[in-house]
């Protein structure tokens, strides 16, 4: 584990894999921590990637910034990590909100993005009924803590079934979520509820894009896959089946095959793209 002090904040981040390989950013969502790719690691340091996993703000072992973080705010922090790692151009991937900020830095950093990773997320902005959701959970979190939120979603963050026939991914979701301070898990809520729109964004992106669901997520199903993947005719659009919200988490071997095909196929290594 390494940390950077940025933008007002300190961010720990881990850095694997060789250091000549084709980097890889993977952004965990809410209310998550950079634990949640550690399936992923080993997988892409064995095939020869670089991959390079936030700790958001607020999140895990960075700092917590109270109020309200944007998904700029994220996307910026990104920017700044990669800078400070030496690291021009990358592949930019995340799930769920961790999608929404891989969107935002293709809207702010277009440069920087050599092929995104869409898991599990959705373009919209988000409605006048979600932002009064998303801002009464903020204060809920604030005033209760994570706990009673945790248990509530657990059998939507994974599949219902899986919830039961995989205790160690539950277990370790489950302690993710109970693990994050509910100010940074408010911030970021408050942030994400008044995202932009996404889909002119990604209806201009050239870069090559990868776009994975969970065939049982209840988030964001297969259908909102399917709507971004309608906005990038280039896109490829895999779906999990037998995972929910989190398929990296629950069919680690099947999101695996399916990221590593993309990126042999689209971000080989034939050079680096360190500065």
């Amino acid at each position: 584990m390494s940390r950077i002090a940025l933008h007002g904040v300190t961010i720990h981040y881990d850095d694997l894999g060789p250091s000549d390989g084709p980097p890889v950013v993977l952004i965990h969502g809410h209310p998550f921590n950079r634990s949640l790719w550690a399936p992923q690691a080993t997988a892409l340091g064995a095939a020869g990637y670089r991959l390079i996993t936030p700790d958001l703000r607020g999140y895990g072992d960075s700092g917590v910034t109270p109020g309200t973080v944007f998904l700029s705010d994220f996307a910026d922090d990104i920017a700044a990590l990669l800078g400070h790692l030496g690291v021009e151009r990358a592949v930019v991937g995340g799930v769920s909100m961790g999608g929404q900020i891989a969107m935002e830095f293709q809207r702010r950093h277009p440069q920087r993005v050599r092929a995104l990773v869409l898991s599990d997320t959705s373009a919209p902005a988000e409605t006048a009924e979600g932002k009064e959701f998303r801002n009464r959970l903020a204060d809920r979190l604030l005033a209760e803590g994570m706990d009673g939120y945790a248990s509530e979603v657990i059998d939507k963050m994974i599949a219902a079934y899986n919830v039961a026939a995989m205790p160690g991914v539950a277990a370790h979701v489950l302690g993710m979520m109970r693990a994050t301070d509910p100010r940074g898990a408010a911030a970021a809520l408050r942030g994400r509820a008044e995202r932009p729109d996404y889909r002119d964004t990604l209806a201009a992106v050239e870069a090559p894009v990868l776009i994975v669901v969970g065939a049982d997520d209840v988030y964001t199903p297969v259908a909102a896959a399917e709507d971004i993947r309608r906005l990038v005719p280039h896109a490829t659009l895999a779906v999990i089946e037998q995972a929910g919200h989190l398929p990296g988490a629950e069919q680690p071997e099947r999101f695996n095959a399916v990221l590593l095909d993309f990126l042999t196929s689209h971000v080989p290594h034939r050079a680096t793209d360190r500065a």
